[in-house]
């Protein structure tokens, strides 16, 4: 009876089991590989070359996703490219995260469902103006560890992440019926100094394990022979990244050098540049960006636009360049899409350019997402962060001789209080940090009273003023890890030791502050008790400076009201330094003392319209109500950007 159904069942299985085989079959004829000897690429055997923009699927909500992804197919695009962050999916070691926002399966999915081939760059370091280039900080536990080389700590860490993400691309790639067509092997590892070829080989070996032999593994590095010379490896095509300051011929001539046949091929053609706080917005004429994409194009060779679409560093990811230099929340690069994914004049100029050469999409391009100004928010003091670090650290704080590091004590992003005594009486006395001790500002006080700021790169002491045995305490805000260069090894917090009058200062005790979960529960039950701040912590000092604290208040969006809640940009007017929730989602930061960005984008789907939305903000320095009344104590919803507003080459803005 047995063998009868298995008969049958076989039977009846062998059609479907000969269609799979045949659809297997025309799987495996998807190819794409290079063409040496006519210089081009060949996609099924067919002469091929991408147009291509870069999106980061970590600075866009996965909400938006769809939204991008058409406008950039609608451009002319038919190819678009994506780093991935490895600190992004996992922050702590053995800890993956790979949905919702950080579903870099569905987007690449998505990508396909549309149309749109896709170039991957999944590091392990990455750069991207992301926090520590996309590398984990946990891998500094090992302070001896050599980053990007193959220093057997870094390589073990390095394999065991490609064993968890390799294999999760391998059936999206192109040969396997999904949208990769291309893979890159690190980033720009020319421009950095252990030109380690025995790093570059292992990940090599890790690619092809894990991809197999057929897909198609490239390096980039910048348009110089130097470069080239440590970023290249034999069985990786060299690819080469120039924006419109350079001279196309030569830059590809430099390819040249290293690839005498094959494609040519821009692998990050800017299309703007990146933002520091404190100076002026970084731009890129429309003009001069579409006459060097005519040329590029006109040379038959491969493009991607970096960024096409630059997006958003939520919550702490933004990196920092050296000499310290953070980026800000905005990382809109005068993109061809803007930071909330509108529609700007450059989008339909290099739209008519890409037009001249290949054929653009037919259609309606999705409009820009509407905008709505919510108005004003006041917002009320709930408790300093001295006041509330029973709630901030429920775990309690860790008692040390000497300082301890972020990483030392598994704090990665966001905040660290160090607190210790004053060793004798001080009247401007002076608390010294050496010129990179702390990483990367601490707000200071003494019993409660602020003292000011200490900062990176900065050797100023300063004057404190206290009875012996009173509480010293330092705020230290990490903000944001280099992110390329020699020192992506960017440990936070007090690394070196400080003294008050010449004597070393010791017996710390430091709170690792979890902020993010306070924030989503505990501060929201602060609200609800009407935990208001009446004492000497709502007022200010003698001096410029605020304790640091956190503030809420909340709106409602009218739910009679058709087609909201709609995206909107949060403006700080008269607020100094600090970091936004809405409803618990982490905006990021906020600097409008230092510019360029003065507002932060909020998209619509953290907004709802059943319940009001709760609005959160940790200023770190001072607040318009300090010196204004309660009154003033507001935040306002807008429904334009503004990212670029004028500064000095000294960060000061001019009056």
């Amino acid at each position: 009876m047995i063998s009868a159904l298995v008969r049958i069942l076989s039977l009846l299985l062998a059609p479907l089991l000969l269609g799979s085989a045949h659809g297997l079959r025309n799987v495996s004829r998807r190819t794409f590989e290079i063409d040496y000897n006519k210089d081009r690429f060949l996609k099924d055997g067919q002469p091929f070359r991408y147009i291509s923009g870069s999106i980061h699927y970590f600075r866009v909500p996965r909400f938006y996703w769809k939204d991008r992804l058409l406008k950039m197919k609608m451009a002319g695009l038919n190819a678009i490219q994506t780093y991935v962050p490895w600190n992004f999916h996992e922050p702590q070691p053995g800890q993956y995260q790979f949905s919702e926002d950080h579903d870099v399966e569905y987007f690449i999915k998505l990508a396909h469902e549309l149309g749109l081939l896709v170039i991957l760059r999944p590091g392990p370091y990455i750069c991207a103006e992301w926090d520590m280039g996309g590398l984990p900080a946990w891998l500094l536990e090992k302070e001896s560890i050599v980053l990007r080389s193959s220093d057997p700590d870094y390589l073990a860490a390095v394999d065991k992440w490609l064993g968890v993400l390799l294999p999760k691309m391998r059936p999206l790639l192109y040969q396997n019926g999904g949208p990769i067509i291309t893979v890159q092997v690190e980033n720009e590892y020319g421009s950095y100094f252990a030109c380690d070829f025995n790093y570059m080989r292992f990940l090599q070996k890790r690619f092809r394990y894990h991809l197999g032999n057929d897909v198609l593994l490239f390096t980039t590095d910048g348009a110089l022979k130097n470069f080239l010379k440590c970023g290249t490896l034999q069985g990786l095509y060299a690819t080469v990244d120039f924006g419109t300051g350079g001279n196309v011929t030569a830059d590809f001539q430099t390819q040249r050098k290293v690839e005498p046949k094959g494609p040519l091929v821009n692998s990050e053609f800017y299309t703007g540049w990146l933002d520091h706080w404190g100076k002026p917005h970084s731009t890129v004429e429309t003009e001069v960006l579409a006459s060097s994409l005519y040329d590029i194009l006109a040379r038959g060779a491969s493009v991607n636009l970096y960024m096409f679409i630059g997006g958003t560093n939520f919550a702490y990811w933004n990196g920092a360049n050296t000499p310290y230099s953070p980026q800000p929340t905005s990382y809109d690069y005068d993109a061809p899409l803007s930071e909330a994914g509108d529609l700007t004049e450059k989008y339909f100029v290099l739209r008519k350019v890409i037009q001249m050469f290949e054929d653009v999409p037919e259609g309606p391009i999705p409009p820009s997402t509407p905008k709505f100004a919510y108005g004003k928010v006041a917002l009320k003091k709930l408790k300093t962060v001295e006041a509330a670090l029973d709630i901030l650290c429920p775990g309690g704080p860790i008692e040390s001789l000497y300082p301890l590091t972020f990483t030392q004590v598994k704090q990665y992003f966001g905040f660290v209080l160090y607190r210790t005594t004053l060793p004798q009486d001080c009247s401007n006395s002076s608390l010294y940090a050496p010129k990179d001790g702390v990483h990367d500002r601490a707000y200071v006080s003494v019993n409660g009273v602020p003292q000011g700021i200490l900062e990176r790169n900065s050797m100023i002491p300063l004057n404190i003023t206290g009875k012996a045995g009173a509480t010293l305490d330092l705020l230290v805000e990490n903000m944001g890890r280099v992110n390329y260069g020699s020192y992506i090894n960017d440990s936070k917090g007090l690394v070196s030791n400080l003294t008050l009058n010449s004597s070393i200062l010791t017996n710390w005790t430091i709170f690792p502050l979890d902020t993010e979960d306070a924030v989503r529960s505990r501060l929201g039950a602060w609200g609800d008790q009407g935990a208001g701040c009446h004492n000497k912590d709502c007022a200010g000092s003698s001096s410029n400076y605020m304790l640091p604290a956190f503030y809420v208040g909340n709106f409602s969006i009218p739910s009679g009201i058709p087609d909201l809640p709609q995206d909107t940009f949060i403006q700080f007017s008269g607020w100094t330094k600090g970091q936004v929730w809405i409803n618990g989602f982490n905006l990021g930061r906020y600097w409008p003392a230092q510019g360029p960005q003065m507002t932060l984008f909020v998209p619509q789907h953290i907004l709802t319209t059943s319940a009001p939305n709760n609005i959160t903000v940790l200023e770190l320095e001072h607040a318009p109500c300090s010196t204004h009344g309660w009154e003033t104590c507001t935040v306002e919803l807008v429904d334009k950007p503004i990212i670029n507003r004028p500064v000095t080459h000294d960060g000061v803005f001019p009056q």
